[in-house]
């Protein structure tokens, strides 16, 4: 299966991480992922708010840079997926709109039919076109023991959430299932993160980050599994911020779910990016799950 492959800044940076074990499960899986050629940013959350023509245009261009030979394009990062599935949408109800964006592309010698490429988020690809009997076979290392926490956020499950319910999905819950991993009861899984609100309002952001974390220490998760890089990087980046604005203890690894699949798998967890977390995930896993600690220490 081969599939235009859309990273998005976040996975060059701070959530390479999720980039690394991406490309790793993709490759064990059999997913052959095609990096779009000279892609831009995405524009993130705030661009749609300061002019939605320019910030359309913009998305528009990666999705009219993917190989006319392919047919879908793959966005992990949650932000993207949404701006290149919500610019589509766009595009394809607005005639005036969309011949708008086209008069912009064109002035760089590009075109794009609304409906062309079908957007897709990595989870979705996994579930839905893997599949559970391909994931289970390629799992050589369960994780028996791990109680994992599943978070989607916000963004992949609104305002197009497909055939998950968008305040309490399941397709994460049931992969991390197929993995042999305990998935507890995580009420607050589709809530938000804050997003950028750190950077507008602490007190509110702290807020919703520590209820996300309280939840989890609530249920006995062992860490907290995410498919978003903005999520991650609120969770585990100003997690000790948090404690110490609320005089709390959380001490709560957050993964990217492609990373946990990577040790089902038997990878290697270097090249999954374990380690670029500020709270130590591997350590947590290894000692929860039978026969790692005992592979680690080989």
């Amino acid at each position: 299966m081969k599939y235009a492959y859309y990273p998005g800044c976040s996975l060059e940076c701070n959530a390479a991480a999720y980039d690394m074990s991406v490309r790793e499960v993709a490759d064990l899986l059999g997913i052959r992922l095609q990096e779009i050629d000279d892609w831009n940013c995405c524009g993130a959350t705030e661009y749609f708010s300061q002019d939605e023509l320019t910030a359309t245009a913009v998305i528009a261009r990666n999705l009219a840079l993917v190989d006319p030979q392919l047919k879908q394009v793959v966005a992990p990062c949650a932000a993207c997926y949404l701006n290149l599935k919500k610019t589509d949408r766009l595009m394809a109800e607005h005639a005036d709109f969309n011949q708008k964006v086209n008069e912009a592309l064109a002035a760089g010698g590009l075109h794009y039919r609304p409906g062309t490429v079908q957007v897709r988020h990595m989870l979705d690809v996994i579930c839905d076109d893997i599949g559970e009997a391909a994931v289970r076979d390629k799992v050589v290392k369960p994780l028996n023991g791990l109680r994992v926490a599943p978070y989607y956020g916000c963004q992949v499950v609104r305002p197009y959430p497909g055939d998950e319910n968008p305040e309490y999905p399941m397709k994460m819950d049931h992969l991390l299932s197929w993995l042999g991993a305990e998935v507890v009861d995580y009420p607050v899984k589709a809530h938000c993160c804050g997003g950028h609100m750190t950077q507008i309002s602490e007190p509110q952001a702290f807020e919703l980050i520590r209820r996300l974390l309280q939840s989890a220490q609530d249920y006995d998760a062992d860490l907290i599994v995410c498919m978003c890089p903005m999520c991650q990087l609120n969770l585990d980046g100003y997690q000790g911020r948090v404690n110490g604005y609320f005089n709390t203890e959380f001490k709560l690894p957050i993964v990217y779910f492609t990373q946990i699949m990577g040790i089902a798998f038997g990878l290697d967890p270097k090249k999954l990016g374990f380690g670029k977390e500020l709270v130590a995930a591997l350590p947590v896993v290894r000692a929860k799950v039978n026969g790692l600690a005992a592979q680690a220490a080989q």
